[in-house]
């Protein structure tokens, strides 16, 4: 493995952890340090929105709230760094545990599909699509 693709490697798992800590702490600044400012965001397959950066999280702050402790687990990460080596794609399972007010705790997980592309600043997602692939526990709040 060549320097740059271990490089390339380690930043992008920092971003992705970067992804969860943000979500899980409701630390909006932080999610949107992952992405670009024209970046496009679908959580449809898990019944939410698409839309921007900050449409996203006006509605994460929202539907959230319902949530008394989140945790993304994030692993089995793929990347593809093509063309000048600016661009990557990446897929990334998750494991997703939420607890609502109640004491329950709902489960979900799937994949995160994230169009990256390198910036001064390091890699961001472009474009981020969740697919989600399981629900267990109670059904989640609607929007």
């Amino acid at each position: 493995m060549e320097l740059q693709e271990i490089s390339d490697r380690l930043e992008v798992e920092d971003l992705l952890t970067r992804y969860a800590h943000a979500v899980d702490r409701r630390d909006w600044d932080l999610y949107r340090s992952v992405f670009t400012p024209d970046a496009r965001i679908d959580y449809t397959s898990a019944g939410g929105i698409a839309g921007t950066v900050d449409e996203i999280v006006a509605w994460l702050d929202e539907v959230l709230g319902a949530f008394t402790a989140t945790q993304h687990l994030v692993a089995n990460i793929e990347l593809e760094v093509t063309g000048d080596g600016d661009i990557g794609r990446l897929s990334a399972m998750f494991h997703n545990p939420m607890k609502l007010a109640d004491g329950t705790v709902m489960f979900t997980g799937g994949w995160y599909h994230h169009d990256l592309i390198r910036t001064p600043r390091g890699w961001r997602s472009s474009r981020l699509v969740e697919e989600s692939a399981w629900f267990a526990g109670p059904p989640a709040p609607s929007s």
